[in-house]
């Protein structure tokens, strides 16, 4: 190998170094420049401080890949419901009913919204708060806004919450951590959800779901009653589903969440109830996987409500049976 040669190969390697480096953090992208120009302008921020903290934002492939297979998309009914309906979640989540018992009790009564349901959540989300992600939020919001299209309208906007909250609650956005998708604290709400339903539900003029689990609870309770809980009704009723029930009448996706047709739609379609409802009421027809065949379900108006939440039936479906496994505990 010539002497020449040898230059340009390291030559060529520090160049690729300096650009591997940059490509790492987002300060001279151009979508976090434009964000930046947004902030200052529509915000007020400094944006010399707006810069710095991009600097410091850095892509993560683990988050691309993680939002590239979620639970939802990849395992079986059966699969997904045992990693929260278990012993060991269950006893945690009468556990922090307990320890919470007072505050659990006063959501309810102020919100409607069952105390047991609000402990599920919380324990589905974040195993109690033992759990509340590893990444940076910066970092995770960052490479799903900026290199993640299809919906980096999304993370965009949400990285943009981000920093008015944090700046708004004196918190450094370098340093909170929360799911690889950017959730936060004990119920993993996105930034725009912190900043529409989080309470500060103990007084202190605080808001603060990261480490106060009575504003996390308040605040849970806050979003399912602005989304429409109604206390008392039906959430979902197991079903009968005949052979030939056309395959479009279940949920195959989260456009297909929000209840369009009556109960009595859906007798007519071959999905009967095993209960007697109201067959104006509207609903959908759910069909779990099982290790052998399947069962149905129908979801009623609070389901829908726990589908916003988090879009998936499978999800709402083990946050509801979750906390009926706590209340059947706690009624023991």
């Amino acid at each position: 190998m010539t002497a020449r040669l040898k230059i340009a190969l390291v030559v060529f390697s520090c160049l690729w170094t300096a650009l591997s480096c940059a490509a790492e953090n987002y300060d001279l992208h151009p979508a976090a420049t434009a964000l930046v120009d947004e902030l200052v302008v529509e915000e007020g921020f400094d944006r010399a401080a707006l810069t710095r903290i991009f600097a410091e934002a850095e892509r993560k492939d683990s988050i691309l890949e993680a939002i590239a297979r979620p639970a939802e998309k990849t395992k079986p009914w059966y699969e997904y419901r045992a990693i929260f309906l278990n012993d060991k979640r269950e006893k945690q989540g009468v556990e922090f009913y307990r320890e919470h018992r007072d505050t659990l009790q006063r959501a309810e009564r102020e919100f409607g919204v069952p105390a047991a349901l609000i402990v599920a959540v919380i324990g589905v989300e974040t195993s109690y708060g033992r759990n509340m992600g590893s990444y940076r939020v910066l970092d995770a919001l960052s490479t799903l806004g900026f290199d993640y299209p299809p919906r980096s309208e999304f993370f965009t906007s949400e990285l943009k919450h981000y920093l008015i909250l944090t700046r708004d609650q004196g918190v450094d956005p370098t340093r909170m951590k929360g799911s690889y998708a950017g959730a936060m604290g004990y119920g993993q709400f996105m930034p725009s959800s912190y900043r529409a339903y989080a309470i500060d539900f103990d007084g202190d003029e605080i808001i603060d779901i990261w480490r106060n689990p009575v504003d996390a609870i308040g605040s849970v309770a806050n979003y399912f009653k602005a989304h429409g809980w109604r206390s008392g009704e039906t959430v979902v009723a197991q079903a009968d589903a005949a052979a030939d029930t056309p395959a479009d009448i279940f949920v195959r996706s989260r456009k297909d969440l929000k209840p369009v047709r009556t109960i009595a739609q859906l007798a007519a379609a071959g999905v009967v109830a095993r209960q007697t409802l109201n067959p104006q009421a509207l609903a959908i027809a759910m069909r779990f996987e099982l290790e052998s065949g399947y069962q149905f379900w129908l979801g009623l108006h609070n389901f829908y409500v726990i589908t916003r939440y988090n879009h998936s039936a499978m999800y709402a479906m083990s946050v509801y049976q979750l906390s009926q496994a706590i209340a059947a505990r706690m009624a023991g």
